[in-house]
């Protein structure tokens, strides 16, 4: 998913500025769809108001510079809804853990034990986000409780994988440091 979708994503649920585009990509909602910083937000946000696919009014605030809200307009509807019609790319997956587990015969098996736990208390803090304020983070959008419930799947099989198999990578990691043990007596 490109920057511009994401923005049309998101404002396809409502009217936000910049930055609450860039909290919802990064902590809300949105933040499990593609990665958007600041500088590619706005620059997207040009481009779709220069489109006719976003407005952009200001809103003054007290002792502080007027904020930009930005709206979909129906253009940018449909072409936010054509470009989910379009092949989509493959789901990607990024995991420091992973190139620790990777890595597990090369390193102390306390550090392995420690990734380990430090992964399933990352997975039990995100399924807390998914699931505290199942109520709040219902929506008008008939796909989002899906989307939601799906997450929570994928965490809790995470989860299982890590409690069922977890020990086996440690072994990985104490299998290797017993030669080097034996060698230093």
């Amino acid at each position: 998913m490109s920057v511009r979708s994401l923005c049309l994503a998101i404002l396809s649920f409502g009217d936000a500025t910049g930055y609450e585009i860039r909290k919802e990509s990064t902590e809300g909602r949105f933040s499990y769809f593609d990665d958007a910083s600041f500088g590619s937000i706005y620059p997207a946000l040009a481009r779709l108001e220069s489109e006719g696919l976003v407005t952009v009014r200001e809103e003054p605030q007290a002792g502080k510079p007027a904020r930009k809200v930005y709206s979909i307009t129906d253009a940018g509807r449909e072409d936010f809804i054509q470009s989910l019609c379009d092949p989509q790319a493959p789901d990607t997956f990024k995991s420091p853990f992973l190139l620790i587990a990777l890595n597990a015969a090369q390193l102390p098996p306390e550090v392995i034990r420690r990734a380990v736990e430090r992964r399933k208390a990352q997975v039990h803090a995100e399924l807390r986000l998914l699931t505290d304020n199942e109520k709040d983070q219902e929506c008008s959008h008939p796909g989002s409780n899906w989307t939601r419930e799906y997450g929570i799947a994928c965490m809790n099989f995470t989860l299982a994988y890590l409690e069922e198999h977890g020990e086996a990578l440690i072994r990985i990691a104490e299998e290797a440091a017993q030669p080097v043990a034996a060698a230093a007596e």
